[in-house]
């Protein structure tokens, strides 16, 4: 089938049989609270899957767990508000933006994630709007990075004047005064490192930024960045479709006591049993040009989403509850921020922070993902990619 994401879907997923899973999990009674209608197929399902601890923390403001993203204390799922304006069409309209994101606000999210390309702009001034009424009681994170001309995204741009000119910006779409959690989008391989951190840190003395951080970038550019300023946060795509921060990042965040922010947490979807190998992505649909998702490839890989599924069935819990968890279960300073439109779907996420797995479970999961390797690579032509760059020297 030919897939494009309609006006309740998500980066992450959606659909009718994902909202028919999380029924069978248990988790109908905390949806119908925000109001979402039963689907004539969910009220059909069967209980194939019993509740779990993981339902119960879907009610209002009951995911209750923090984390710490170096001295930032946040909820233990935050939301990516980029789907709200970037990358997926259609997008959902402000106000039901508005409306989920004050929904995870209800249900106990502290940890807001945007940027400035998202839209461009338009995604921080919905941010801005949905959570002013709860200003002192949350952490908004947004990044800076890219140049834009008549609109439209130019290319990489971290000079120190653009930075500070960004911010100006971001706080105004924002309606706050300070940004408590700052990234680099992406490295600027012509601008030393040295500099953009250095702008941050002014940023911070003039009370414009609490919190420091860089998104994908390489490992040596993230030690010298933590050496001239500390930094709070990295956030890389991490998934169980996608695990290279298992290399050399993760290693040096738990050494230099930062944290970490998996973005696509559940793989733009496909870790939510959306997707099968006769999925086939629009021209206009993102996911179309990632190799992962090609024909051939996605029917391989989806040996991999057979492991998620079969342990999710073990635990009573859905394909994106587990694959949330497993991420969760990795370190205890990771956050991930998985993004939807749909108030369903937020409650099934939220519901990770109660499952919890045994040393014996991580074990044998680990030796079941290792028998269904990842088919085909991240991006299509890794020597364009902007992740994992290393900025210049001084």
């Amino acid at each position: 089938m030919t897939h494009r994401s309609d006006p309740t879907s998500s980066s992450e997923g959606t659909g009718n049989s994902r909202r028919d899973i999380l029924t069978m999990a248990g988790l109908a009674g905390s949806a119908l609270a925000v109001g979402a209608p039963l689907s004539a197929a969910a009220q059909r399902a069967p209980a194939a899957r019993p509740a779990s601890a993981a339902s119960v923390t879907t009610s209002r403001g009951a995911i209750g767990k923090t984390r710490k993203l170096g001295a930032l204390e946040v909820s233990s799922i935050g939301l990516g508000c980029m789907v709200g304006s970037a990358y997926f069409l259609p997008f959902p309209g402000r106000q039901r933006m508005i409306s989920v994101i004050r929904d995870a606000v209800e249900r106990g999210v502290t940890f807001f994630d945007t940027a400035e390309v998202y839209g461009p702009f338009t995604n921080e001034e919905v941010v801005g709007e949905a959570l002013a009424p709860f200003r002192n009681k949350v952490a908004i994170a947004t990044k800076f990075g890219f140049a834009f001309r008549d609109g439209k995204e130019t290319g990489r741009n971290s000079r120190p004047d653009h930075i500070k000119q960004a911010v100006e910006g971001s706080l105004r779409r924002l309606k706050v005064d300070a940004i408590d959690l700052l990234y680099q989008h992406r490295v600027d391989p012509d601008v030393p490192i040295e500099d953009v951190a250095g702008a941050v840190k002014d940023l911070i003395q003039a009370g414009k930024v609490k919190h420091y951080g860089l998104s994908e970038p390489g490992p040596n550019t993230l030690r010298r960045a933590h050496a001239e300023l500390p930094v709070s946060a990295v956030q890389n795509e991490y998934s169980l479709l996608e695990r290279s921060p298992e290399g050399q990042i993760l290693s040096i965040c738990e050494e230099l006591g930062i944290g970490f922010v998996p973005w696509g947490p559940l793989a733009r979807g496909f870790l939510t049993g959306r997707f099968g190998e006769g999925t086939r992505f629009a021209s206009d649909d993102w996911r179309s040009t990632i190799p992962r998702f090609f024909p051939d490839n996605m029917k391989g890989n989806m040996a991999l989403f057979a492991v998620v599924d079969a342990w999710a069935k073990r635990k009573g819990i859905t394909p994106a509850q587990f694959s949330l968890a497993w991420l969760m279960a990795q370190k205890p300073w990771i956050v991930p921020i998985p993004g939807t439109t749909d108030p369903w779907h937020l409650a099934e996420n939220l519901g990770a922070a109660a499952v919890t797995f045994s040393t014996a479970d991580l074990q044998q999961i680990a030796a079941d993902l290792a028998r269904a390797p990842v088919i085909g690579p991240r991006v299509l032509d890794p020597s364009t990619s902007a992740n994992g760059v290393e900025a210049r020297q001084r």
